[in-house]
């Protein structure tokens, strides 16, 4: 029992810390920001803040991968919906894709610091991200064979030519090239592009 609950403790100031250092990265940027600033935040020492995270890029991975891992979650949901036909999973794909990353770039306003960042120290959590949407994607496209809505010979493929269709969609720092009903514009006409290519004629 007390195993668990100093467990569950630690978790909980990881938790605490992380969130202190979400809010210093969105309003002072990765590069300003000192680990002793996100341990004052958290309401902790300089000191014991090393206990949890051995460093700022430590803390920065943990942050990404808390991101990372919540749109998946958010986009899983989408994909395993039994409501929505296959084609309406996917355009449901795109358009959240956007949302969630414009609701990031302007929450998040040194976001691309944090991008340049774990691109640069961590890509290997970049390409679990690209992994796990493409996975996604084949899920899709598999679920529109079935169902006849798509006639798709190879759908790993297909993903992959999907999934770099979406990317200026899917990273936050590409949300200042266009207004927000410019990127929903283009999002539909990509949807509207997927789905007369994919169908079965």
């Amino acid at each position: 029992m007390k195993n668990a609950v100093a467990a569950l403790n630690k978790t909980s100031t990881a938790e605490t810390i992380l969130a202190a250092a979400v809010n210093r990265f969105s309003e002072y940027g990765y590069n300003k920001t000192t680990m002793a600033e996100i341990a004052e935040d958290s309401g902790m020492s300089a000191a014991n803040i090393y206990r949890y995270y051995k460093s700022k890029d430590e803390i920065a991975a943990a942050c990404a991968k808390n991101n990372m891992s919540g749109k998946i979650s958010v986009l899983k949901d989408i994909v395993r919906d039994s409501k929505l036909t296959a084609t309406e999973k996917l355009e449901q794909f795109v358009l959240v894709t956007l949302q969630l990353s414009q609701e990031a770039a302007t929450e998040n306003r040194k976001i691309e610091e944090v991008c340049s960042e774990i691109t640069k120290s961590r890509p290997d959590l970049i390409h679990d991200k690209i992994k796990d949407t493409k996975a996604l994607l084949v899920e899709i496209l598999s679920y529109g064979n079935q169902t006849g809505e798509f006639n798709v010979d190879d759908v790993m493929d297909t993903a992959t030519a999907i999934y770099a269709m979406l990317v200026v969609f899917d990273v936050p720092m590409f949300m200042k090239l266009f207004t927000p009903d410019e990127f929903k514009d283009i999002a539909k006409s990509v949807i509207k592009f997927l789905n007369t290519g994919l169908m079965k004629h």
